[in-house]
């Protein structure tokens, strides 16, 4: 069987170098060429430093990239609509890393982003690519979208409850590391204002709450996200008001209903130990969703947990498992580091 030959436009951030490291452990993808206007000719491991000795190519600009396999595009938001027809010439399979394509409607699109949404023809053909909650769609699909880090953690914290219709109202508290911000400093991401923090940078509204509504059938939920001292992971705490009492034994029956037959999610409840509940340390460079829970035996409140990595589960880790349903290879090809420990 031929390798399926694969290009990354945009490939000099975080995300791209994750997905070049995924495709090298990948059985059946060959890199074929990565992009980076600014560091055209330059080898990749001058961006991606880990990968030096393991990926000999240098980046080339977008205009030289060559007829390909698949696409993955890690642009900049609001660059990969304008240029989807472009790069659909280029490969019959394109999944996008941007917030282009992750909102079926054009008008929530434009709501939630204040603008309308420039190529309504290719949005009305993507597929939303986490497979826990769109995997039946995947299958075949030409044009598939990335998802939100933090609407992934919300998402897979909710959803058994949300299935079940037990959720009268959630808010989620969400705790990111610095990588969320990418590899463009800024104001916010400096080192010095950024280390040894926990700063709130978005109490309420965040633009992710509209992919978990489309994923979970317009819940009424809410976010609060914090930006503490970690690089890579995503926490999503969640507190839920449930239409009707809950006790551990329901929510090991909601949880291992939903996820035991997902290979990426872990249920991870414990009665002791110090990873009794997810942790996204745990997680670093794994394509795993941690997801736990707790009830609050007081009050009968409910908390779910959902621990990720947002470079992998939450960015190129949830691509390149889209792109494996697509083209009907092993789900978990290329996706099966176990995560470090310590780290």
């Amino acid at each position: 069987m031929n390798p399926v030959r694969v290009s990354i436009i945009g490939g000099s951030g975080y995300t791209g170098g994750e997905l070049m490291r995924l495709l090298l452990a990948h059985p059946s993808a060959q890199i074929a060429q990565v992009t980076s206007r600014q560091l055209k000719g330059l080898p990749v491991f001058r961006s991606h430093p880990n990968l030096r000795g393991h990926l000999d190519i240098n980046f080339v600009t977008p205009d030289e990239v060559e007829p390909c396999d698949v696409l993955f595009l890690c642009m900049p938001h609001g660059k990969a609509s304008g240029e989807i027809d472009r790069w659909r010439s280029v490969a019959p399979l394109i999944v996008d890393l941007s917030a282009d394509f992750r909102l079926r409607d054009p008008e929530r699109y434009a709501h939630w982003y204040g603008e309308p949404h420039p190529n309504t023809a290719a949005l009305e053909t993507a597929q939303y690519g986490l497979p826990e909650v769109n995997r039946a769609n995947l299958a075949g699909a030409t044009l598939i979208s990335g998802v939100g880090c933090n609407a992934t953690a919300m998402t897979l914290a909710l959803k058994p409850l949300a299935d079940a219709g037990l959720i009268r109202r959630a808010i989620c508290d969400v705790k990111v590391g610095s990588s969320e911000a990418g590899a463009e400093p800024s104001a916010g991401s400096h080192h010095p204002v950024r280390a040894r923090t926990a700063r709130t940078y978005s109490a309420s509204g965040h633009r992710h709450l509209a992919e978990v509504e489309q994923n979970l059938g317009g819940l009424d939920v809410d976010a609060t996200i914090t930006a503490i001292d970690m690089v890579r992971g995503v926490l999503c705490t969640a507190h839920i008001d449930t239409t009707q009492p809950l006790e551990t034994k329901d929510m090991w029956k909601l949880f291992r209903g939903a996820y035991n037959d997902e290979p990426f999610v872990r249920i991870v409840a414990d009665r002791q130990g110090p990873h009794k509940f997810p942790d996204p340390r745990i997680l670093v460079g794994s394509n795993h969703a941690d997801v736990g829970f707790a009830i609050d035996e007081r009050s009968g409140r409910v908390i779910t947990f959902c621990a990720i990595d947002n470079l992998v589960k939450g960015a190129a880790g949830s691509a390149v498992q889209s792109m494996n349903i697509a083209l009907g290879l092993p789900e978990t090809s290329g996706l099966s580091f176990p995560g470090l420990h310590p780290a």
